[in-house]
């Protein structure tokens, strides 16, 4: 097995976060290991399309204010180093792609429910990242798995 030494976390500030921070630790190769934690905000306009015409730039803007928020204390709390923060908007699988090629991450982990049927064929973030990974990828069980 590999060791890694860089890893980004993809955490989607649910309750959910703090198990896939803490797995994430474990698989670290030692204590020294970089771990940087990431959120994506997917853009209002990608949910609704150009089907509603309305200017979601205000309440956009105060989604993110409000994530900015809950990741810093989420970090915070966990120890993650201010530098190792990161907050985007776009579309998550695109955004961890990049941002792990960015940091030249060994590993991406990230959350996953573990979805079946019409829920698996709609994809999800998780299948997302998995799917075209340049680097290995670790989906940690989540909602109430163990």
């Amino acid at each position: 097995m590999s060791d890694y030494v860089k890893i980004l976390v993809a955490i989607d500030l649910s309750e959910d976060s703090n198990r896939i921070l803490q797995r994430a630790r474990g698989v670290a190769s030692s204590d020294t290991a970089e771990l940087h934690i990431i959120h994506v905000i997917e853009p209002l306009s990608f949910a609704y399309g150009g089907d509603i015409p309305m200017d979601f730039s205000g309440i956009q803007d105060e989604i993110y204010q409000q994530a900015t928020q809950q990741l810093e204390r989420f970090a915070a709390s966990n120890g993650v180093d201010e530098a190792h923060r990161h907050i985007v908007m776009g579309r998550p699988e695109v955004e961890i792609h990049s941002h792990a090629e960015e940091l030249g991450a060994d590993l991406i982990v990230v959350g996953s429910h573990g979805r079946h049927g019409l829920a698996l064929l709609m994809g999800s973030t998780a299948n997302g990242v998995l799917h075209g990974a340049k680097r290995d990828v670790l989906a940690v069980r989540v909602g109430g798995q163990d």
